[in-house]
């Protein structure tokens, strides 16, 4: 299939003390600071200047023709979203006589997941909540080969421990294909009641189910590995050395000792339960990997989900993007009204959906799988 994309221009009535406010809100993962996103609710509408003679009539005319064009052919999930998904990543042709099963997950589990996570209440990096939780995990993978990256972290607040934990799934091809997302929960928020149910709760079930579906199968393609990354979250202010800290130091290691130039794809879940599910294109993501998600997506019928609106995501992804792996993050950092719910003691179960869950699991399998014919 193909599609005609028509740009026109449109102004933001965001004030300045919004702008302010959101660059200040994308400085803790998210956009770049600075960059707009504009919230739901609020439309963007042509901006039209109306000159007087007849030839300012026949541009007015051709404006509104195009305007018109643009609202039956733009390729877009609502009229408030910043930026189109890009034309390079819209799949040009898909096989409809594709006879492979469409893949599916156990969802209510998934869900039971999240709900058992949450139950543990703050889970911060050093805290005995966070050491029950990777008890929790490790208890979940009986079977499965698990190795750990543990060791001290230096942060802005002292010395913590961090543990990522790495569950193989091995296949018949020369390559891995890595699975990640963070289960810490922000360190700030510690004493607030934060649960992070979305933040941290989603992507440590959505793992945990991945590891039902991957166990004891024959995996005719590349291995697979799921990885919980630790200390995702900044320890005092979001920076790039208060950050990140599982992911850069396996980055490093995985670097010196071969394992990096192995991997074929890294993909990362992040703030993927919300039950009004909208995945970011995420513009420090691997073009062509971007892709090959949003080819999965269409296929399961998914894709009104993916790629609503494009702009830079900080998170777990960036270390092995600077060196190099093709990297994809599947995000939703439109949580609430304007991404109200993120980093708040708001973000509980009831903002989830097992449908999101469903919907991100069964496009990181269909992902797999197409990855796995490359």
């Amino acid at each position: 299939m193909s599609y005609v994309a028509v740009r026109i221009a449109v102004h933001d009535p965001a004030t300045a003390a919004e702008r302010r406010q959101n660059a200040a809100h994308g400085a803790s993962r998210g956009s770049v600071p600075g960059t707009m996103q504009a919230p739901k609710g609020r439309k963007q509408t042509p901006h039209l200047q109306i000159l007087a003679g007849p030839c300012a009539a026949r541009m007015l005319a051709t404006c509104l023709v195009l305007s018109f064009a643009w609202i039956t052919c733009a390729r877009q999930k609502s009229p408030d979203t910043p930026q189109t998904v890009s034309s390079t990543l819209l799949p040009a042709t898909m096989n409809s006589d594709d006879p492979a099963p469409k893949p599916s997950i156990n969802s209510s589990r998934a869900m039971q997941y999240v709900r058992d996570v949450v139950a543990f209440g703050p889970r911060p990096i050093g805290s005995p909540n966070h050491k029950k939780l990777e008890t929790y995990i490790t208890s979940h993978l009986k079977g499965v080969p698990v190795e750990d990256d543990a060791f001290i972290a230096e942060t802005p607040e002292g010395k913590f421990p961090v543990r990522n934990i790495i569950a193989k799934f091995p296949g018949t091809r020369d390559g891995i294909i890595v699975i990640a997302g963070h289960y810490d929960t922000n360190y700030p928020l510690r004493n607030t009641g934060y649960v992070g149910a979305n933040d941290g709760g989603s992507s440590t079930a959505i793992l945990l189910e991945l590891a039902n579906q991957l166990r004891g199968k024959k995996r005719d393609g590349y291995s697979v590995w799921l990885l919980w990354t630790d200390g995702e979250e900044a320890v005092k202010q979001w920076s790039a050395t208060d950050s990140l800290y599982g992911t850069r130091h396996l980055a490093e290691k995985w670097q010196k000792d071969g394992t990096l130039k192995k991997i074929k794809a890294f993909l990362l879940t992040d703030m993927i339960g919300d039950a009004d599910l909208n995945i970011e294109q995420d513009m420090n993501s691997t073009p062509w990997l971007e892709n090959v998600v949003l080819q999965a997506a269409t296929r399961l019928g998914y894709q009104s989900h993916f790629f609503g609106r494009s702009i830079p995501v900080e998170d777990d992804h960036l270390p092995f993007v600077h060196m190099g792996v093709p990297s994809a993050d599947l995000i939703d950092l439109d949580y609430g009204y304007n991404n109200v719910f993120h980093h708040t003691p708001q973000d509980t179960l009831d903002k989830l959906s097992p449908q999101s869950l469903e919907i991100v699991g069964s496009v990181l399998m269909e992902t797999v799988r197409l990855l796995d014919k490359m």
